[in-house]
């Protein structure tokens, strides 16, 4: 497995693995906010991936997007792969409800971040282990 950059290891707990992608869950609880990064290296950009990585990226966010709107009733999925401060290569697959404390706009730096209790973190990752069976492996 690659390695994370420092800010997305500090910020993210490991929940699976996919084909070509590490699942990250953020850890606050404000919001359900689940980050797909591809097990490349020296990659910034969806273009840099070869063609056939670009499709199973593709896949994988369909497939999560679509397990996270079902699971959490989102009124809305936030999915960006923006970068601006961690260049590795990350999409951003985040739940929005039409009440919660960023809507309409982005949730960076809306409210302070509450971490997940264990018991949460272990109950997110059974349900997304669950959710996405088959397709989604524990990492270890």
């Amino acid at each position: 497995m690659i390695d994370l950059h420092p800010q997305l290891a500090e910020d993210t707990i490991i929940i699976g693995r996919f084909d070509l992608c590490i699942l990250l869950l953020m850890n606050d609880e404000n919001f359900p906010w689940f980050i797909l990064v591809p097990d490349r290296k020296h990659i910034q950009e969806i273009f840099q991936l070869d063609k056939n990585d670009q499709q199973i990226l593709m896949a994988e966010s369909s497939l999560l997007s679509e397990a996270l709107v079902e699971e959490y009733s989102a009124d809305k999925l936030n999915v960006a792969a923006l970068g601006n401060i961690v260049p590795q290569l990350h999409i951003h697959h985040i739940v929005r409800y039409k009440n919660d404390p960023a809507w309409p706009a982005p949730v960076w730096g809306k409210i302070p971040a509450i971490a997940y209790t264990a018991q949460a973190v272990t109950d997110i990752k059974e349900k997304m282990l669950q959710l996405l069976s088959g397709q989604l492996t524990d990492a270890g």
